[in-house]
């Protein structure tokens, strides 16, 4: 009988959490890198640069960035399924494979443009891509890259097609920055005063009058609020 009692406050106990507004994946108030958008030619923000690119062939790396950012975050966040980085990279790669196709395109004739053949136009682009990726490899800011990555790899999915470009050019700056290690933000310059939250008041367990077949009897023992 006290079993089923004890139950029955874990249960309400749980629905009390579940009530509870939802917080942040990782912190209470996580930093905000919102960023103005970019064209491929700020320093770092496509990794190693372009010289002599045109728009398109910016845009095509900003994609190519993105693309790899978010390969980046299907390995490395996989600690954390909610995130779900490895299953929005997959959609990306299904839902935009015309314009990511069309991006590598795009680089490949720039890198052979400025390399005297094509073979080593090939092995420049190859160790562009290997920069690229190796760019967003983090340790210390990895909680904060995840969470950013996890919210604008859902965003590129919901793209419509052709306008992945357009995420890479809005998000790349906020990316970029969520390598850094940043933390939680709540308890920074301000003094906090922990409080909890208002909570019902537990059934009284020892009382059998409150109890009928296992459950709180409310008309007996008054209901259970505060």
């Amino acid at each position: 009988m006290l079993v089923r009692r004890i139950s029955f406050g874990i249960a309400a106990l749980a629905g009390f959490c579940l009530s509870a507004p939802a917080s942040a994946q990782f912190f209470l108030q996580p930093v905000d890198l919102a960023g103005a958008p970019v064209t491929g030619e700020e320093p770092g923000i496509i990794g190693p640069g372009l010289p002599g690119a045109t728009p398109a062939e910016l845009r095509a790396a900003l994609v190519w960035n993105l693309r790899a950012a978010l390969n980046v975050a299907a390995l490395q966040c996989q600690f954390e399924p909610t995130l779900m980085t490895l299953e929005n990279y997959n959609a990306l790669l299904d839902d935009h494979e015309v314009e990511l196709r069309q991006s590598y395109g795009t680089l490949e004739k720039y890198f052979i443009r400025k390399a005297k053949t094509a073979k080593i136009g090939q092995i420049e682009l190859d160790r562009f891509g290997t920069r690229v990726y190796s760019s967003f490899s983090t340790v210390s800011g990895q909680l904060s890259f995840c969470q950013t990555a996890a919210v604008i790899g859902r965003d590129a999915v919901f793209a419509p097609r052709g306008r992945l470009g357009d995420v890479a050019i809005e998000r790349m700056r906020e990316l970029r920055a969520s390598l850094a290690a940043w933390g939680e933000q709540y308890f920074r310059s301000r003094r906090v005063a922990l409080s909890l939250p208002s909570q019902r008041p537990l059934p009284p367990f020892g009382n059998d009058k409150c109890w009928r077949k296992g459950e709180y009897y409310s008309r007996k023992c008054g209901p259970l609020t505060r």
